[in-house]
C-alpha cells in the first residue's frame, strides 16, 4: 500500500475543522431561529456531535422561517398591501360577522387576519368526480379570469383535462393564473406548461427560497394549498390536487378509491381565498393579478364563512394555534379527519384535555398507509391518547385523503391542513370555516358516514406488537418535525 502523502492528513483535519464551524454557526443560528425547544435542541445537538451528516440535512431541511415573504406581505405601501385595505374597504360592514368574546370565534378571526363573512352559499364536494365536474363547470363559465393553485400537478389524463380547461378558457379571452408547488409537482415536465404559455395563460413555479435571502438548496416549505377562484365570486378548497389517484384511477391499487373531500363557496369568502392566492402569487412574480374586488352576492344565502390561511411566513404557528383553540373550545364533540397524525405536544395534551371534559374526540385516519413513517409514527401517539378516551377509527374503503374538523354543533372545517408538524410550521395552507347549522349538518352526515366504513382502533394493537415495531414507531416520530 502506497504511503498517505504528508499533507493529507493535516489537509482532512483542516476540512472537518471547517465544517465544525459551519456547524456551529448553524447551531447558533438554529437557536436563534427555532420555534420550539425541541426542534432547537434536535438540530443543534446533532451539528456539533454529526456535523458531517447533519449540516447537509439542515441546509435542506432545517429552516423554520419563510424569509422575505412577510416582507412582501406587510411593507409599506406595497401593491399586496393595497390590495388588501381595497378588499377590507369593499366588503361593507353588513357583511362582516361579530360575536360575543365568550364564543371563542374571534380569536379564530384574529388569526385569519380577516372577520367572518356573512352572504355566503357553500357546497359539500364528496371525492374527486364531484370535485372536479364543480371545478371544471366553474372554469366553463368564467367570464374575466380565474385563479388556479395546486400542490401537486401531473402530466395524466386529469390534468391533461385541466390543462384544456384552461387552455379554451383563455381562448376566450378570459385571464388565467396558473400555481403549482415545485416540490408537490415534482416532475412536471416543461411540455405540460408550454402549450398553457402559448394560450396565453400566465404560470408560476412556487419556490420556497427562491427569494428573501433563504438558503437555495431548501425543501422544506411547500405550498400545499389548492385554490381554485373565478371571477372574484366562486372559490374551492380541500384535499384534492390534480392527478387520477384522486378521481379513484391510482395505478396503486391499494390506494383506490381515494376518500377526498372539497368545498365550494359563492359569495364574499371568495374574496378571502383570492387574497391568499395573490399573496403567494406576488411572492414569486412580484404580480398583482388583475382582479375583481367587490364581493359577490349569494342571494338569499347566509352562511358565515372564515378564511384562514396559515403559513411560515406567519408571526404566529398559525396552523397549530387554530387546531388548539378548536380543540379546547370543544364541549360535546370534537371529530378530526386526516390522513397523516403526528402532532406536537400542545395538540396532544389538548386533545387529552378534551377528552378528560367528557368530549366524545374521534380521530379518523387512514388503514391503508402512503408514507412509511408517517404511518409508524402515528402509533407512537396511541399509548398517550386511547386511555384516556381518545378514539381512533381507520378508514379502510381505500385511501382517507380528506382534512376534516367537527367541533359540537357549533362550527365545522373544510382545508388542506393535516394534523402533524408539517402543516403547523412548515407547509402554506388553507382552512374554511363554517358556524352555521346547514353547513355543519352536512358534515356530520358526511363523517357518520365514513365512521361507518371504519374500524375502531384497540391499544392492543400496539402492546401486541413485537419490540422491533415499537422501537421503529419510536424512531419513526423523532422525525415528527418533518414528516
Amino acid at each position: 500500500m502506497p504511503d498517505m502523502p504528508s499533507y493529507l492528513l493535516p489537509l482532512l483535519a483542516a476540512l472537518y475543522l471547517a465544517l465544525e464551524i459551519a456547524a456551529i454557526v448553524a447551531a447558533i443560528e438554529v437557536l436563534l431561529r427555532a420555534r420550539t425547544p425541541q426542534g432547537a435542541i434536535a438540530w443543534s445537538l446533532s451539528l456539533v456531535i454529526f456535523p458531517l451528516l447533519a449540516l447537509p440535512a439542515y441546509l435542506i431541511l432545517g429552516d423554520r422561517k419563510f424569509s422575505g415573504y412577510v416582507d412582501a406581505r406587510r411593507s409599506g405601501d406595497q401593491p399586496l398591501q393595497r390590495l388588501a385595505r381595497d378588499i377590507e374597504q369593499n366588503i361593507p360592514p353588513q357583511l362582516q360577522v361579530g360575536f360575543d368574546e365568550d364564543a371563542g370565534y374571534h380569536v379564530l378571526a384574529r388569526l385569519a387576519r380577516m372577520p367572518f363573512l356573512r352572504g355566503n352559499r357553500s357546497r359539500l364536494l364528496i371525492d374527486g368526480q364531484a370535485t372536479f365536474d364543480a371545478i371544471f363547470a366553474a372554469i366553463d363559465a368564467a367570464r374575466e379570469y380565474v385563479l388556479v393553485q395546486f400542490y401537486q400537478v401531473s402530466d395524466d389524463s386529469l390534468g391533461r383535462q385541466l390543462r384544456q380547461k384552461l387552455i379554451d378558457c383563455a381562448g376566450r379571452g378570459v385571464r388565467i393564473y396558473f400555481l403549482y408547488d415545485r416540490i408537490g409537482s415534482y416532475g412536471l415536465p416543461d411540455a405540460y406548461i408550454e402549450p398553457l404559455q402559448q394560450a396565453g395563460v400566465e404560470t408560476a413555479v412556487f419556490r420556497g427560497s427562491s427569494r428573501g435571502g433563504g438558503h437555495p438548496f431548501r425543501v422544506n416549505f411547500r405550498n400545499h394549498r389548492k385554490i381554485v377562484v373565478v371571477d372574484g365570486q366562486i372559490g374551492f378548497v380541500g384535499g384534492h390536487n390534480v392527478a387520477d389517484d384522486y378521481v379513484g384511477e391510482s395505478p396503486d391499487l391499494s390506494l383506490r378509491p381515494w376518500r377526498d373531500t372539497h368545498v365550494e363557496v359563492y359569495g364574499p369568502a371568495a374574496l378571502g381565498m383570492q387574497l391568499a392566492f395573490i399573496e403567494d402569487w406576488y411572492w414569486m412574480t412580484r404580480r398583482i393579478p388583475e382582479v375583481n374586488t367587490e364581493p359577490a352576492s349569494a342571494g338569499d344565502a347566509n352562511q358565515r364563512v372564515l378564511v384562514l390561511p396559515s403559513g411560515p411566513a406567519d408571526m404566529l404557528d398559525t396552523c397549530g394555534l387554530m387546531f388548539t383553540e378548536l380543540i379546547h373550545s370543544a364541549r360535546r364533540r370534537l371529530w378530526i379527519v386526516s390522513p397523516y397524525f403526528v402532532p406536537d405536544d400542545s395538540v396532544v395534551s389538548a386533545l387529552q384535555l378534551a377528552a378528560l371534559r367528557g368530549v366524545d374526540v374521534r380521530v379518523m385516519l387512514p388503514e391503508r398507509a402512503d408514507h412509511l413513517l408517517i404511518h409508524l409514527a402515528k402509533f407512537s401517539y396511541l399509548e398517550e391518547t386511547l386511555p384516556v378516551g381518545i378514539r381512533f377509527f381507520c378508514y379502510r374503503e381505500g385511501f382517507l385523503h380528506q382534512k376534516v374538523i367537527l367541533v359540537d354543533d357549533r362550527i365545522s372545517g373544510i382545508g388542506t391542513a393535516n394534523l402533524d408538524n408539517r402543516s403547523f410550521r412548515l407547509n402554506f395552507e388553507i382552512t374554511l370555516l363554517f358556524v352555521d347549522r346547514d353547513g355543519i349538518e352536512s358534515v356530520e352526515a358526511m363523517l357518520r358516514a365514513d365512521f361507518s366504513r371504519c374500524r375502531s382502533m384497540e391499544l392492543d394493537e400496539i402492546r401486541q406488537r413485537s419490540i422491533w415495531f415499537r422501537l421503529a414507531t419510536r424512531i419513526a416520530r423523532l422525525f415528527s418535525p418533518i414528516l
